[in-house]
């Protein structure tokens, strides 16, 4: 006793496992492909020598500030959805302040917080 009822719900239940099976197919590509670009263009950006960003701050929702490296002249921009303008030119590269372990330098606060957590958590300086 096959209804028709009961026939077509068997016959979509494999065109539902098909369509499932490429809808993994699609978004596992798109993840695929997401990845590439982004090991792109880490490669592209450390390959140019001649313009180099040295640092920056977010000053605002869409405005920064950088300072770059461009043609051997150092430059100090501002970076809006406006534009981009020159705020100063280096006659000599500015002195960047040397870590020795290549980690930022933390706020009083940051620090004090830190140790509090270690404290707290029982464990040593």
């Amino acid at each position: 006793m096959n209804t028709p009822a009961a026939a077509s719900t068997a016959s979509t239940l494999p065109g539902f496992g098909q369509m499932a099976l490429s809808l993994l197919v699609v978004l596992g590509l798109i993840f695929v492909l997401a990845w590439g670009l982004r090991r792109l263009q880490g490669l592209r950006a450390g390959g140019s020598a001649s313009l180099r960003i040295h640092g920056g701050l977010q000053v605002g929702a869409k405005e920064k500030v950088l300072l770059i490296e461009a043609g051997g002249q150092h430059l100090l921009i501002g970076v809006s959805a406006g534009g981009v303008s020159t705020l100063h030119v280096y006659a000599e590269p500015p002195a960047m302040p040397a870590s020795g372990d290549g980690a930022p330098e933390l706020p009083p606060f940051a620090v004090a917080f830190r140790e509090a957590l270690k404290k707290s958590l029982g464990q040593k300086s």
